[in-house]
């Protein structure tokens, strides 16, 4: 079958569709399905957002790649370029086709890509080539461009033709078998005799025809000629949409009048709700989450509205993304919940570092989200823990380190997340080493052995080391070493050809020392004659003549060359001891020209003047020389703070007592927390003074200070560490100070605290006075004061006085807070007054027993003299107490008694000068029993009585009587009248035939009297004439057979809490009483208590369990009948107290 070509129209369209899907907005929900026929049969998922659909389009291509069509097998290339002289960084180009397929991933020989930029315009040139284009490269492209905020994208189309043939001359060319076997062997191929269709012209009209719709009405054999005819190539993507399009409708559903949609989208930590309708509105719903019931909760909450359903999911995380299923009895309606992650965000930015060779790296980033996966890189290759490198978590912190940073650790390094990344860059600094000990040139004989050493600061240096620039491999002669500092190479038995210039180079660093090894030929001359013995000793390389200065702990050998004949003697001398050439530590060894002084491992007692002195018979000669022992010098000594401030400290310490005999050079310092055991260098530089402030401290910390000394020979051991210290800042000065009194040789100060205190807080007050004009302060108090009060005293009289208050703390005084004015130290005459208070102007009522205390303040100066009287004569009474203060008078009684009412009289007199107060004090009591109580008259059911006031009122007036009644029978007493004013009454609604007696209370602020006063006489209240016939008395009979008033009631209780069961009878004679359970009388069972209260018959069951359910009845019986009663007991048991029994078991 020809395969025709595929019309112009036919890509517009579907460009068309394809734009149209690129721009539709991204927040569009999942539930409804989009169902775009693409040419490389790519779908789009229903929640899948386009990219750059929540970015605002912005103009940033300058040139956009061009629609085209391309000969199937050539290659096509298109250009893309964008601006970005408004951007802050370099735009993120993406190649898509189809609307979410990125060619990206699928870079290589088919697809590659080209990336340039033009620094004079800050133009971006991004280049897609397609290398021979194939038929499934046809469709609708785009390119995004993305930078922050910023976002352009534009699509294009690309048309694949097939590759036009010529019509062979002669048609029977075209008849070709398959195969390569031969000429006869396989089948006929007539494709050769296809003609290509020829394009229609651009300008002919064409109908729109909906293929959909014809497709839709076909039959599945014509398809693919429907297909042909109207140029669609893609077949599968062609019957898939198909598929969709001819889906049977779901049968109408006897449950549901409205399902679940097909999917719901949310974002995460959001809520969303899914509704359904049913026919009927009583009907239960179930709701499954992959298949498991969901139980409501505050996460799940289920309404029912009429025939509504809804399920509400709030706060949606990532576990919330799954099938979800409404059941009606035996129908379900089925969806689909996805939770959209919003990406995570970068909030706090890599910072770039700069650190030493061996120090610790830590870039630290926060993100927006807890437990957000990261991506770390180093130079587009990702990093993962090692031994060097560790990535740590802390919450929406993370924190990559870098263990002893190296030089190859330089570079540029990024943290990467689903929604940002960040970079930071890393810059290692080579350290410096120090040389504390250079090699020296050795001069050696044959035999004999050659050692260089040198010493560096750093004790993990590792080296080489070399001979006239060849790398010097160890032997059995040729020996290497590195202990700590020291590094040694070691030649025994020296040869001619071990002469040369030996160097060592560290690893690491631009740093050589050399040295030369010189190989001595021993010339052996023989003179006939004698010579006088000479010594040739060089010492022009040490500085001094003479003088040779060892580093201690070195070796020290100086060979000294010796000529005459015959062989002259050697002696070698410290002062005037003789050194012995026996084996030691200090030795000589002598051969025949040569004598060699040697010291192993120097110290400083080996310090001195040394002497040499070869003799033959020819003569004599002397040398000369001092051996000076250098040395690191000793820790500097007692370190200790001087001052501190809010976050610095003053440290000072002594020079070490000796100095390693080389001039000190300065110190270093550290420091340390308390309590911590890693120290800080403050600083990297020597430094020469014996006085530091160090600084960056925080304030309230204890810290610690150690001193090294630097000479020209090493770093000391470290000194003792300094007593703790704390950076403190005194306090701000004082405020408010102003004087609260003065009297003639006093002041009283008041003052607020520091507005500004610090972690040091204030340990007190300093008080200082001093004459107006005169700057000598006096300090008032040795010791600092807590209070915000203080009088000053011992101040002269008459004298101008200023005032300042000082606050103290750790840290030392703070400014003071002075008064702008002075005070003349003199008392000032204020007229005496006493400050009555309230209630005491009025008269002071207290009942009998309580305690009085009645503080009455006043004022005056100087103290005034205070005097209490009562009733005019002097307080003695001893039951009352009298104190009296500078500024009030307390009046105390412990317990009041009514001898103690009366006026006092209260008064204050400075000189000539008085002011008086009178206080009327009044103690009551219960008034005593009213006085001859007697009934005056009675009339019908009427009395009427009269009596006297008490003689006794309590020391206050009556308020009234209380009057009760009894009559001879009962001798029940009832009141008649309560606050009863007057000293008479009248009882009223007596009952006839009583006789009646009567007893009166007297009443007063108290209460009632405690003695009662009884009527005289009593009041009868006489019958009439009328007389009643009472009737005969017939007794009723009261027998009767049992029954029940009240029935049992049927009860659902919970096992282990005691119940009872209650029901009434009525019986007479008594009714014996039978209680049974499911028709078994129960015994006496110490389970069940029966009781029967006047007929009200209980059955108490004790902490029933479910055996003790059950038909429950109660039978009554006597000679006259019986009759029963019965109800249901339903014992059940607590779920949780069951869960518990089984896991019990």
């Amino acid at each position: 079958m020809p395969e025709a070509k595929k019309p112009e129209a036919e890509p517009e369209e579907i460009a068309a569709k394809t734009d149209k899907a690129a721009a539709a907005p991204a927040d569009k929900e999942g539930s409804e399905c989009r169902d775009e026929l693409l040419s490389d049969s790519e779908e789009l998922p229903d929640d899948e957002t386009v990219p750059g659909g929540q970015s605002e389009l912005t103009g940033l291509f300058v040139e956009r790649p061009e629609s085209t069509t391309v000969i199937k097998g050539k290659n096509v290339t298109f250009v893309a370029k964008v601006d970005s002289s408004d951007l802050l960084r370099k735009p993120n180009m993406k190649w898509l086709k189809g609307k979410w397929l990125d060619l990206g991933s699928k870079a290589g020989k088919h697809v590659q890509f080209k990336e340039a930029y033009d620094r004079n315009s800050k133009v971006y040139t991004y280049e897609m080539s397609i290398i021979k284009v194939v038929e499934g490269d046809a469709g609708g492209y785009r390119c995004e461009v993305t930078s922050k905020d910023k976002c352009d994208s534009c699509t294009f189309e690309v048309t694949v033709e097939a590759v036009q043939e010529e019509q062979p001359a002669n048609i029977l060319d075209a008849f070709k078998r398959s195969g390569d076997a031969g000429e006869d062997a396989g089948d006929l191929d007539f494709s050769a005799l296809l003609k290509k269709r020829e394009k229609k012209a651009r300008d002919e009209p064409k109908e729109d025809v909906d293929v959909w719709e014809i497709l839709k009405d076909a039959k599945p054999c014509d398809y693919e000629k429907i297909a042909f005819d109207y140029g669609i190539t893609d077949l599968r993507g062609l019957l898939k949409r198909l598929k969709k399009m001819k889906k049977v409708e779901p049968k109408k559903s006897d449950a549901f009048l409205k399902k679940l949609e097909q999917c719901y989208s949310v974002d995460k930590g959001k809520r969303t709700q899914m509704h359904v309708e049913l026919h009927d509105p009583n009907v239960q719903v179930k709701w499954l989450k992959n298949g498991v019931e969901i139980k409501p909760s505050a996460k799940y909450v289920f309404e029912c509205v009429g025939n509504k359903r809804t399920l509400t999911i709030n706060k949606c995380n990532l576990s919330d993304d799954a099938a979800y299923e409404c059941v009606v009895g035996e129908e379900k309606s089925f969806t689909e919940v996805f939770v959209k992650e919003p990406p995570v965000t970068i909030t706090k930015l890599l910072d770039d570092v700069h650190v030493v060779v061996g120090e610790k790296v830590e870039f630290e980033c926060e993100v927006s989200e807890e437990g957000a996966n990261v991506k770390w890189m180093k130079d587009g290759v990702e990093l993962t823990k090692d031994g060097k490198i560790r990535i740590k978590k802390d919450g929406k912190k993370h924190t990559l380190v870098i263990n002893e940073a190296t030089i190859e650790d330089i570079g540029m390094y990024y943290v990467y997340t689903n929604g940002g990344e960040s970079k930071g860059e890393l810059e290692v600094e080579a350290k410096e080493l120090e040389v504390l000990q250079s090699i020296a040139d050795l001069s050696v004989k044959a035999c004999e052995q050659a050692m260089f050493k040198c010493e560096v600061s750093d004790e993990k240096v590792v080296g080489k080391w070399f001979k006239d620039g060849v790398e010097v491999k160890p032997g059995n002669r040729i020996k290497m070493s590195h202990i700590g500092r020291i590094h040694k190479l070691t030649i025994d038995d020296v040869k001619p050809q071990d002469e040369g210039n030996y160097t060592f180079v560290p690893e690491g660093y631009a740093l050589s020392l050399s040295a030369k090894l010189n190989f001595i030929e021993i010339k052996i001359e023989y003179v006939p004659r004698q010579d006088p013995p000479k010594i040739h000793l060089d010492t022009s390389s040490t500085g001094s003549k003479n003088t040779i200065v060892v580093v201690a702990g070195n070796k020290l050998r100086l060979d000294v060359e010796i000529t005459g004949e015959p062989v002259p003697t050697v002696c070698w001398m410290k002062g005037d001891t003789v050194i012995s050439e026996a084996e030691g530590r200090v030795r000589v060894e002598t051969r025949t020209t040569l004598s060699s002084f040697v010291i192993e491992g120097a110290e400083r007692p080996d310090e001195g003047q040394y002497s040499i002195i070869v003799t033959n018979p020819a003569g004599e000669d002397r040398a000369e020389l001092t051996v000076k022992i250098v040395d690191v010098p000793n820790p500097p000594e007692n370190v200790r703070c001087m001052g501190v401030g809010e976050d610095t400290a003053t440290i000072t310490w002594d020079p070490p007592k000796f100095d390693g005999g080389a001039p000190i050079k300065g110190y270093l310092m550290e420091r340390k927390k308390q309590g911590s055991s890693r120290w800080t260098k403050l600083n990297f530089e020597v430094f020469e003074s014996t006085t530091y402030e160090a600084k960056k401290m925080i304030e309230g910390v204890f810290y610690e200070m150690r001193v090294f000394a630097v000479n020209g020979i090493g770093i000391s051991q470290p000194s003792g560490n300094s007593k703790p210290f704390m950076p403190i800042a005194p306090t701000s000065e004082p405020t408010r100070l102003t004087v609260e009194d003065v009297t003639d040789s006093t002041c009283a100060l008041k003052w607020r605290p520091p507005e500004r205190v610090g972690a040091g807080g204030v340990d007190g007050y300093i008080i200082e006075w001093c004459k107006e004009g005169e700057d000598n302060w006096v300090a008032a108090n040795k010791e600092p004061v807590d209070k915000n009060t203080y009088r000053v005293k011992g101040l002269p009289t008459g004298e101008k006085l200023l005032f300042r208050v000082v606050a103290m703390n750790i840290a030392g005084r703070s400014p003071p807070c002075t008064m702008k004015q002075s005070v003349t130290i003199r008392e000032i005459m204020e007229y005496p007054k006493i400050r009555l208070p309230r209630q005491l102007r009025t008269k002071f009522i207290r009942k009998v027993g309580e305690k009085i205390n009645l503080v009455i303040p006043f004022q005056g100066k100087p103290r005034p003299v205070v005097n209490w009287l009562k009733d005019g004569e002097p307080l003695e009474n001893k039951s009352v107490g009298i104190r009296t203060s500078d500024f009030d008078t307390i009046l105390f009684i412990r317990s009041a008694e009514r001898d103690h009412s009366g006026t006092y009289t209260l008064s204050v007199q400075i000189d000539n000068m008085q002011d008086k107060a009178d206080i009327h004090i009044q103690i009551v009591d219960k008034p005593g029993p009213p006085i001859n109580v007697m009934v005056t008259d009675v009339w019908g059911f009427n009395a009427a009585l009269e009596w006297k006031p008490p003689k006794d009122t309590g020391n206050t007036d009556i308020t009234g009587y209380t009057i009760q009644k009894a009559d001879k029978k009962t001798q029940g007493w009832f009141t008649v009248y309560e606050h009863n004013r007057r000293p008479s009454c009248t009882a009223s609604d007596l009952v006839m035939g009583n006789e009646y007696s009567f007893r009166v209370f007297s009443e007063n602020i108290c209460g009632l009297s405690d003695e009662v006063a009884f009527s005289k006489n009593t009041a009868i209240i006489g019958k009439t004439d009328l007389e009643y016939n009472k009737p005969a008395f017939k007794e009723r009979d009261m027998s009767s057979s049992p029954k029940f008033t009240a029935p049992l009631v049927d009860r659902v209780v919970v096992a282990g809490y005691s119940t009872a069961i209650s029901c009434a009878v009525r019986a007479y004679p008594k009714a014996k009483i039978v209680w049974m359970k499911n028709k078994m009388i129960i015994g006496e069972d110490p389970k069940f208590l029966m009781q029967n209260n006047q007929g009200v018959l209980t059955l108490n069951i004790r902490k029933p369990g479910q055996f003790d359910g059950g038909k429950y009845s109660c039978k009554a019986i006597n000679d006259l009948g019986e009759d029963e009663v019965e109800c249901r007991l339903e014992v059940r048991v607590l779920k949780e107290k069951k869960e518990g029994d089984e896991e019990k078991k």
